[in-house]
């Protein structure tokens, strides 16, 4: 007779036996994935979902008490992981249509004459989290919060990115070391490096 999953998970948790997880995601793998492809609609995001759940399950596995079933404790995790992954992707999606929205402003505007080639080569210095905290903030008209909540990243750290950024880029505009691909920059008179 084969164990049920309280007991597959009792010899898991006390001997570490890989193989009693094993049959616990082959007993609920199709399942779960079927569960999740009605959540998210996209077969490699189920799958991607199911696989992090079933991560996530044999860490915390020391944290099931067996007060109910191993499949609704499965399934709740595999549900706070969906709503993670779909919380990501509209935070992306958000940031992909700031992104879009800053370089549209950014080419209608009127320093796209004289400073563009500067600014492309300035913003290229940065970090990509730098580069989009001052995206979002400076070209997208984000306040450090909605910054904060569309990167996923914490208020603090994109403050700290967006000042970063604005630095590299202030030393970089007015021919501070970011700008030294040339080997011979050619200062002008107020100072400005200009690179051909």
């Amino acid at each position: 007779m084969e164990p049920n999953d309280i007991e597959l998970v009792a010899l898991a948790k006390a001997a570490h036996d890989e193989r009693a997880f094993a049959v616990l995601v082959r007993r609920h793998q199709a399942r779960l994935r079927a569960f999740l492809l009605r959540l998210c609609g996209d077969g490699a995001r189920a799958d991607d979902i199911a696989q992090e759940t079933f991560i996530k399950a044999l860490a915390g596995l020391a944290s099931f008490r067996g007060g109910g079933s191993f499949r609704s404790w499965l399934y709740a995790i595999a549900y706070r992981e969906f709503l993670q992954d779909a919380r990501n992707a509209k935070a992306s999606a958000r940031l992909d249509d700031a992104l879009k929205a800053a370089a549209t402003q950014l080419s209608d505007s009127s320093l796209e004459a004289g400073l563009s080639l500067d600014l492309k080569r300035a913003l290229a210095t940065l970090e990509e989290q730098e580069r989009a905290a001052i995206l979002l903030c400076d070209a997208a008209g984000f306040s450090h919060s909605e910054a904060s909540a569309a990167l996923g990243a914490p208020l603090g750290t994109v403050k700290t990115h967006v000042a970063r950024a604005r630095r590299k880029m202030r030393d970089c505009l007015s021919g501070g070391d970011a700008v030294a691909e040339d080997p011979a920059p050619k200062p002008t008179t107020n100072g400005v490096c200009y690179v051909r």
